[in-house]
């Protein structure tokens, strides 16, 4: 479906209050960190890959696509999967260790029936999905002699077995290390037990790694986990074993890093452990130089070994900046390697955002790596943005990768506009900064660039003159090397940059909100008056050829612009709890009386960057207002001189403006709230008196909601921009189009 489609009309409403809706993903590809991949050992075609804070995806080969598992979760911590296994008897059996953090809910997820439907235990240890770490793994393991047996290695609690298909689980006080205890600090984790891996050619052997500080790293077993030892040998203490797989000759293969990742790593190994003969074997790849000063900073962590053929090994690095990531591929258990980097090339046309910085290289963040068990020639690996993938492993010469995300959208929006014309949808995201996107079913072509601003904080655009664009953001570093600042003529397509002057310096030597994209930026209904919220605020009238200093309006405060009158920008002054507005296209803001709203305001109040600005305007009417006051929400007709609470029955976290429906004058108000005790995704057409419920079990996307918007011109769609699911869309089922420009 294309972003021009219609929604539909008819709209079918059940006496519980429920609007039944369609939803689709808009189309980006990939996009985020996919730590873990994992290929079915007993069916072709199928695979699981896990995401840090999207959920976990199965390949269906004849659909050939991802299918996200678990849009059913309504737990945010839920979205975040620490690991994932695949049953080695049945191929419809997966489980998934899922927990975004230690100091979140955690449970392992079991289906019979490839993920269609969920049986969820919690479980009273702590995992780390999103943590540091969340590349080490497998951490969940099936023991193939007994496939109803799991070990789960934990992070803080020690090694953890479930004796019934993952339901209860019991902590193994015979496993030596008891684990490091849970953090003191919410900004802490460990490492714990990296991986657990059985041999499934041997009854009751077992190997666990630990990743925490110690003279202690692999632990073994040879009776199913009765009794342990440490295996003597290997590498010096302190590297860290992050990842193990065992071979069909019984070879133990292991990577280590000095960290746990998936930053701050910058030396690492390949071991080969044989358990009959005891012996040890240093395979790392030989990078010259190896040593001094210009040897590569890095490490190792993904590894697979051939199904087929127990000596071909691959290995990835992580962190190795100069020259760049790669894996490394051996043909004689790793006596000699082959730098696959150097030899490949990458098609990326699906998702042409990989190429934003120039042609896209190898990858970063490769924990992630994997060899099909039925087809050793193709094979793939993960990074930081996308999952890669080739069908010549095997070959000599060029090699040929391509993304293999159709399916995935593993991102996390910041914020969205739906404009009152040009493309229906402009986005703002983390880490690759946005898009215009003029076809949801494709990857888009228009990426902000110019500047290319990682993460867009503020997008904001002309009511009257909506192919005029504003927007601000940041950079993964401390300061944005040049303007923090944009706009656009063209709706979105290309952008131009935007220098404000720089304020005075402060007296404490931290950076000023114009360096680090902490100021947003405004733009009046008729695009011709640009507004950033610097410390001391500032307009310009000629796209940033001058500026003047704008007055009564407080530092940092955001400033929501009149989508039809240009003279009008409304604020709140939380110093004076007021709402403050300018009448002279925003040269002087005075308060005004507020009538009806509360004294204290200051639940609206945001430091941070990111948060969508506290008053709301509606697209289709001059002077007619929103403003959610923590949960409250407040209505004004009359350009913010007096309010009246509505929707007194529903707490709203987040929330958006739409068309109004036909025959109605207000607004059609989207938003994520709790009504009647129950937290999800409503609708209301008569300015917040009723509200309908539009998303149902299907459609939970753990809740993990940061920006919703309605459609100006189309009745009934909605926009969400989640925290790790990407961009969805909904629009009303059945009948034919209404409502549409």
């Amino acid at each position: 479906m294309s972003a021009g489609a219609g929604p539909a009309s008819g709209i079918v409403s059940s006496t519980s209050g429920v609007v039944a809706y369609d939803w689709r993903s808009v189309r980006v590809g990939g996009g985020g960190f996919t730590p873990g991949i994992v290929f079915s050992p007993v069916e072709r075609g199928l695979a699981w890959l896990r995401s840090d804070m999207g959920g976990a995806y199965r390949w269906d080969a004849a659909a050939k696509q991802w299918v996200p598992l678990q849009d059913r979760v309504s737990e945010s911590s839920f979205m975040g999967i620490e690991s994932i296994a695949a049953d080695p008897v049945d191929a419809g059996t997966v489980y998934l260790a899922a927990g975004m953090n230690w100091s979140a809910p955690a449970a392992i997820f079991r289906s019979t029936d490839y993920g269609k439907t969920w049986r969820e235990a919690r479980v009273p240890f702590a995992m780390g999905g999103n943590e540091n770490g969340r590349g080490l793994g497998e951490r969940l393991a099936i023991d193939p002699f007994a496939h109803d047996r799991l070990l789960f290695a934990s992070r803080h609690q020690g090694l953890w077995a479930s004796d019934d298909a993952g339901a209860n689980w019991r902590k193994l006080d015979a496993f030596p290390l008891a684990g490091l205890g849970l953090p003191t600090n919410r900004r802490e984790t460990h490492g714990g037990l990296s991986f657990v891996v059985f041999d499934a050619k041997l009854r009751g052997r077992v190997f666990v790694g630990s990743a925490d500080p110690g003279d202690r790293h692999l632990l073994r077993s040879d009776d199913g986990g009765k009794t342990w030892s440490a295996v003597t040998g290997g590498p010096a203490a302190d590297m860290l074993p992050v990842k193990a797989v065992i071979g069909s000759d019984g070879l133990l293969t292991i990577t280590y890093c000095d960290g746990i990742g998936p930053n701050g790593i910058t030396r690492g190994a390949v071991w080969r452990f044989d358990p009959a003969r005891g012996a040890w074997r240093d395979v790392t790849p030989k990078v010259m130089p190896s040593r001094g000063a210009q040897a590569p900073v890095g490490g190792y962590m993904g590894v697979a070994v051939a199904a087929s053929d127990p000596q071909t090994i691959a290995v990835s690095t992580v962190d190795r900046s100069n020259p760049v990531d790669t894996v490394w591929l051996s043909h004689d258990g790793g006596a000699h390697w082959d730098e696959l980097w150097k030899r490949s090339v990458r098609d990326v046309s699906a998702t042409p955002f990989l190429d934003f910085g120039g042609k896209a290289n190898f990858g970063h963040w490769i924990a992630g790596l994997a060899i099909d068990p039925f087809d050793a020639n193709h094979a793939a690996y993960v990074t930081g943005a996308t999952v890669y993938a080739t069908g010549e492993l095997q070959k000599s010469g060029t090699m040929q990768w391509a993304p293999w995300t159709q399916g995935i959208e593993q991102t996390a929006i910041i914020t969205l506009v739906s404009p009152t014309g040009g493309a229906h949808l402009v986005s703002g995201f983390g880490d690759i900064g946005g898009f215009r996107h003029d076809d949801f079913t494709v990857s888009p072509a228009h990426q902000h660039i110019n500047p290319f601003l990682s993460n867009t904080n503020t997008l904001d655009y002309g009511g009257r003159a909506p192919l005029v664009m504003v927007r601000s953001g940041n950079t993964h570093a401390r300061v944005v090397p040049d303007t923090s600042l944009a706009w656009s003529a063209d709706g979105g397509a290309t952008w131009s940059l935007l220098h404000v002057p720089k304020g005075a310096p402060h007296a404490d030597g931290t950076p000023l909100p114009e360096e680090t994209g902490n100021a947003a930026i405004t733009v009046s209904a008729d695009g011709r008056t640009f507004l950033v919220e610097t410390d001391q605020p500032r307009l310009t009238r000629n796209r940033g050829a001058t500026w003047q200093a704008v007055t009564g309006l407080p530092s940092r405060t955001r400033v929501t612009s009149d989508k039809q009158d240009a003279k009008r920008f409304y604020a709140i002054d939380f110093a004076s709890n007021r709402v403050v507005r300018s009448d002279d296209g925003g040269a002087r803001f005075r308060a005004l009386v507020g009538k009806g709203l509360p004294a204290d305001l200051s639940a609206a109040h945001s430091d941070n960057r990111e948060a969508p600005a506290p008053i709301l305007a509606d697209p289709n009417r001059a002077g007619a207002l929103w403003l959610n006051l923590g949960g409250a929400l407040y209505r004004s007709a009359d350009f913010g001189d007096s309010w009246q609470r509505t929707g007194q029955a529903i707490t709203i976290e987040r929330y958006g403006l739409g068309k109004a429906a036909p025959g109605r004058k207000d607004a059609a108000l989207y938003a994520l709230g709790t009504l009647g005790g129950l937290r999800a995704v409503w609708r209301s057409i008569d300015g917040g008196a009723t509200w309908q419920q539009i998303n149902d079990e299907a459609h939970q996307w753990g809740l993990r909601i940061r920006v919703i918007s309605g459609d100006p011109r189309q009745f009934g769609r909605i926009y969400i921009g989640t925290d790790g699911r990407g961009i969805v869309y909904g629009d009303p089922r059945t009948g034919p189009a209404e409502g549409t420009e």
